[in-house]
């Protein structure tokens, strides 16, 4: 059979017919790789073109594990809720280097840009804060605010020995410097805040690239932020015209914070014991307990937040031994005043790790352990006096007692008929006044004669 002849063309139709049969499903592949193209654009253009969201987190505290709590929580906040980034808006003269180390981490580990920006006018970023700040994406400071004095101090207030200081001050100097270096920021400066316990304002700190930018308001530094790449992270900022939500610590966060401070811890300890030694003493009153135990949960809590010193512990529960224990071993006020003064030194101890910021107030302490002492003692001063009353209840109350025998046998004493017999042993005639003389153990009255109608 002879082949098929080619058209007019020179094409042959065999061929033509081949490729019109492949194209159907090339033609249709192609299409659904547009369709796909298209939807993964139309997903993506309003993404780009959304407005950009920051959070600012308002922070105008010490630095302690309730505000460390609250910044690590915002972080993960911005990171969860894909915010563009994070600003912390601080005012704070430092606080615990425990709860600094801690932020300072959460920071340096954010998938999220961390900028802190010291404001509003008159703030600082004093101590930890500028530490703190250091560990910041960006840190930017607005007019007329402060920053550093960052040298280690011992918890009393005062400088360090000589050893303890040149190891302690290299330790954070170099903590310091080196946050700023990976920053891109100048270490040498960030030390001698350490070393020299060196503050610069704002305009100084921008000079001297200790901060990266000093901006008046928050749109303003959003501007200039925007399109700045971070160091060491690399991540690159969106912030023009973000949207700007705002937080602030919580209600719950506010009290927390408000149950560690030191003199209230002492208080509500103190009012903890004494409530509990008072249902004790006087069981059933179920109020005093009551206050005691809650006033003493609260007080616990502030010992678990805050570092406290084994010493200071100790003290406290003597004290409070002494207080106990002359209720049962009258001392005539010596355990009170030994208690008292026991209080006090614990008390200024107590706090002693957590630095100066945490410390017990001396005029706190002393007012408080006056406080007991006079309640101490006036409750001493009743129970000695309740001592030498005379007995009001019970059989002993009889003796000295006068009565009159109704029959045989039988003495009516404060209208009650009691058995009695004559001491001398003679009989009991109806009429006669006596006197009760002694009570015996089977409750017979032992009596003598005032009267006897009796005749001679």
């Amino acid at each position: 059979m002879a082949d098929a002849a080619p058209d007019h063309k020179g094409f042959d139709p065999t061929l033509i017919e081949s490729l019109r049969l492949m194209g159907v499903p090339l033609l249709r592949g192609f299409s659904l790789l547009l369709l796909v193209f298209a939807g993964a654009l139309s997903l993506a253009l309003p993404s780009v073109a959304a407005t950009p969201r920051v959070l600012v987190a308002a922070f105008d505290n010490d630095v302690n594990p309730v505000t460390q709590d609250y910044l690590q929580d915002e972080v993960r906040r911005a990171e969860r809720d894909g915010y563009a980034a994070l600003v912390v808006e601080m005012d704070t003269p430092g606080g615990l280097g425990s709860s600094m180390r801690e932020i300072v981490k959460t920071f340096l580990a954010a998938k999220v840009p961390v900028i802190v920006w010291v404001a509003p006018p008159g703030s600082s970023a004093d101590s930890a804060g500028a530490v703190i700040g250091q560990a910041a994406d960006v840190l930017a400071m607005a007019p007329q605010t402060n920053i550093g004095s960052s040298t280690p101090i011992t918890t009393s207030g005062e400088d360090l020995s000589k050893d303890l200081r040149r190891k302690v001050v290299n330790d954070a100097a170099a903590y310091i410097a080196e946050l700023a270096r990976e920053h891109g920021r100048n270490a040498a400066a960030a030390e001698a805040m350490v070393r020299e316990a060196a503050n610069f304002g704002a305009r100084e700190a921008a000079a001297r690239n200790i901060v990266d930018l000093v901006a008046p308001t928050l749109p303003d530094l959003l501007e200039r932020v925007d399109g700045r790449v971070t160091k060491p992270k690399g991540l690159t900022l969106r912030t023009a015209g973000a949207q700007v939500d705002r937080v602030e610590m919580s209600s719950w966060k506010k009290a927390l914070d408000l149950l560690i401070d030191p003199n209230l811890i002492a208080l509500m300890l103190s009012l903890g014991v004494i409530g509990i030694l008072v249902e004790l003493w006087n069981p059933g009153l179920i109020f005093p307990g009551t206050v005691g135990a809650i006033s003493l949960i609260v007080g616990l809590y502030g010992l678990q937040v805050l570092p406290v010193s084994v010493a200071g512990v100790l003290l406290m529960m003597l004290a409070f031994a002494f207080f106990a224990a002359e209720a049962f071993l009258p001392s005539h006020g010596a355990l009170t005043v030994a208690g008292a003064i026991m209080f006090v030194i614990g008390a200024l101890m107590l706090f002693d790790p957590a630095g100066p910021a945490y410390q017990v107030s001396l005029w706190t302490a002393v007012g408080i352990a006056l406080t007991l002492t006079l309640l101490l003692g006036l409750a001493l001063t009743r129970v000695a006096r309740a001592r030498r009353n005379p007995v009001e209840v019970g059989v002993e109350r009889l003796v000295g007692g006068a009565g009159e025998v109704r029959r045989e046998g039988l003495v009516s004493v404060n209208g009650e008929l009691w058995r009695a017999r004559r001491a001398d042993g003679r009989p009991l005639q109806p009429g006669d006044h006596v006197v009760v003389e002694a009570v015996e153990d089977d409750l017979e009255l032992v009596v003598g004669s005032v009267h006897s109608n009796e005749r001679d």
